[in-house]
């Protein structure tokens, strides 16, 4: 069974199975059986939770092959954006390296991800619900460092708000809209549009002085270029919250739900990983064995870690990493 042969059967039903109850997410990856990794390539769907099919409607039940392509399902809980509690890395630091605390002056903190540049000047860059607080704020915004959720005041402005990608959020799904959806695809007719799927969340802040920012990233240097992530390879982190981390990749090409707060966005064209981030570790970059950047990382759960990919993120912004 080729990758390819597996994109197009997670393509083909994605939207279906977006739809079950307890599904967050969809991608490509291999199977794991007893705990182990397979060489056999899947459609993965990541569920809140793992329950019996005795336990779920028919209708919710994850089939266990589409067009004879095999399924799998992990486990991942809700997958949330991670801008969050103060942990370590929350010192003031000048110049500032990746992998500590930033953020905009109306946030907790999340990570300064990197230095990157447009035009010839440099940027720091992480993400938009760090830098640009979900949409709300506006270009000229203090950025601190460190953010406000570890003492950061606005006398510790390392930089203003350049630019941002917005973020497209999902009409609300309650009440009796949620009830009209859930009556439409049972009479088998598509639910109505979401807004567009987003692939990046993502944004760039000018620095206030040259010298207030390292291009270094800490315990992981400087990054030497832009590559892509593959199933199994093994990416590192380096974040305000839980440091220097190390994982493998699960699952490429997934179409996810990410909770921010009261509100729901879906991504298109992730990357998920195991377990190496926590709140507040939202904007790390991502990097493979050479130092090459692979993503942002944005969300996860207590068992994933999701990341934009590198490349869409610079083709975002119109960055050079």
């Amino acid at each position: 069974m080729t990758w390819d042969r597996i994109r197009v059967a997670k393509a083909k039903f994605e939207a279906l199975l977006l739809r079950k109850a307890n599904v967050v997410g969809v991608g490509v990856g291999r199977k794991i059986v007893g705990g182990k990794e397979t060489d056999e390539p899947a459609v993965i769907v990541f569920v809140e939770r793992k329950l019996p099919e005795d336990r779920l409607r028919k209708e919710d039940v994850i089939p266990k092959a589409l067009d004879e392509v095999k399924t799998d399902v992990i486990e991942t809980g809700k997958i949330k954006a991670q801008a969050a509690a103060p942990r370590a890395r929350t010192d003031r630091w000048r110049p500032a390296p990746g992998g500590v605390s930033v953020g905009h002056y109306r946030i907790t903190a999340g990570t300064l991800g990197g230095v990157v540049r447009r035009g010839g000047r440099r940027f720091i860059l992480s993400n938009n619900h760090v830098l640009a607080d979900s949409n709300r704020a506006r270009p000229g915004d203090p950025v601190l460092q460190p953010g406000p959720a570890d003492g950061g005041t606005r006398e510790d402005a390392i930089a203003t708000l350049e630019t941002f990608v917005r973020l497209r959020f999902d009409a609300p799904d309650r009440g009796f809209t949620a009830f009209l959806r859930r009556l439409a695809a049972r009479l088998g007719f598509r639910p109505a549009a979401q807004a567009p799927a987003n692939l990046v969340d993502a944004a760039i802040a000018r620095p206030v002085r040259d010298d207030a920012v390292d291009e270094s990233v800490l315990g992981l240097g400087r990054p030497a270029g832009i590559a892509e992530a593959g199933v199994g390879d093994t990416v590192r982190k380096s974040g305000r919250t839980t440091g220097l981390t190390e994982g493998r990749v699960l699952a490429t090409d997934a179409t996810l739900q990410i909770e921010y707060d009261a509100d729901v966005a879906t991504f298109t064209d992730q990357i998920v990983a195991g377990p190496m981030s926590q709140g507040g570790d939202s904007g790390s970059l991502v990097v493979d064995r050479e130092g090459r950047a692979v993503g942002l990382l944005f969300a996860g759960s207590a068992t994933s870690t999701v990341f934009n990919r590198a490349r869409r993120v610079a083709d975002a912004l119109g960055i050079e990493l």
